[in-house]
């Protein structure tokens, strides 16, 4: 217990039951620990103030005070509570029935700008939290299901369906149709919305996420929209130059290659790579590859080394590191 209550609520002795009032008032708002939650010695202040405010404001215990002093309780007081001499004024919920101060009018009237504002507003929302009902929680969406699906080279560029069987948590299972979009790159996701798990309470379903993945193609390359393909000539047809049918995913085109071409040779044709949903369509890169014949009639084989011997190019003269 404070050893001079006057010096405790900053008030003279001669301080009349409004200046205590009001001393009190000020320091309880300054040191209520609701507002200060993380400062210890604002709830020793405020639990200092209680006791001096609770002395100060009966008038017979202040009469016994200021005869006696803080050993006023000794002088065959009794209890200066309903909890006993220097019971904590937080021991009750109702507080001391001597002290005529409600806290909703302590944190009244200092709104800082309107009705129902500033320390009213603070304090009702410290006192009223732990008697809120119980909200239901809020409908949680269900969760995702992730399927892997693997598709063919062609279905990827081209677009089409397919078909995959999901197992959800509740151990059903489900066979789902999946449409496949022209133009898909490998690894892409597709979302079949609502196809998921179902939400535990009301919500909405989750979805089905599906990853492609593209088997390989024996011949055809993709970067993207652009595509790449190895195209076989002949001999004959590189140097003397050829029309040949090259099949793209739109159909058989002729590409013609020019006389004197060699291997490596790329040749671009504009709109016959990957045509996606939207934008233009990528372009055909087809790269040259002259394949000899698998047996060469000897005679022939000589012909030719003397008729490539008179030209003594080197192919490799422009290779470095």
């Amino acid at each position: 217990m404070a050893e001079d209550y006057y010096a405790t609520l900053e008030v003279g002795r001669k301080a009349s039951p409004e200046e205590i009032q009001s001393a009190y008032r000020k320091l309880a708002r300054k040191y209520h620990p609701d507002l200060n939650p993380d400062d210890k010695r604002a709830k020793e202040k405020f639990q200092d103030v209680q006791n001096a405010f609770e002395v100060l404001n009966d008038s017979k215990k202040r009469e016994m005070y200021d005869r006696y002093g803080s050993a006023y309780e000794s002088i065959g007081q009794g209890s200066v509570g309903p909890n006993g001499p220097g019971a904590s004024p937080w021991a009750n919920s109702g507080g001391n029935p001597n002290v005529d101060i409600n806290f909703e009018d302590l944190f009244g009237g200092q709104s800082g700008g309107g009705a129902g504002g500033g320390f009213s507003d603070i304090f009702k929302q410290f006192t009223q939290r732990g008697r809120q009902p119980r909200q239901p929680a809020a409908p949680t969406r269900g969760a995702n299901l992730e399927h892997a699906l693997t598709v063919p080279f062609t279905t990827t560029v081209l677009g089409g369906e397919a078909q995959i069987a999901i197992r959800r948590g509740d151990g059903t299972a489900e066979t789902l149709q999946v449409k496949i979009p022209q133009g898909i790159e490998d690894g892409k996701k597709i979302r079949l919305r609502g196809q998921g798990q179902p939400s535990p309470n009301g919500g909405p379903a989750g979805d089905v996420l599906i990853k492609i993945n593209a088997t390989p193609h024996p011949h055809f390359r993709r970067q993207g929209k652009r595509l790449d393909v190895r195209v076989p000539i002949t001999l004959a047809e590189a140097l003397e130059g050829a029309k040949i049918d090259v099949p793209t995913p739109h159909g058989t085109i002729t590409l013609s290659i020019p006389s004197g071409s060699s291997s490596g040779s790329k040749l671009r044709v504009k709109g016959q790579g990957v045509q996606a949903a939207t934008g233009e369509p990528g372009d055909l890169f087809a790269e040259l590859q002259i394949v000899l014949p698998e047996t060469f009639d000897e005679k022939d084989r000589e012909q030719l080394q003397a008729i490539l011997k008179k030209y003594d190019d080197n192919p490799r003269a422009e290779l470095r590191w």
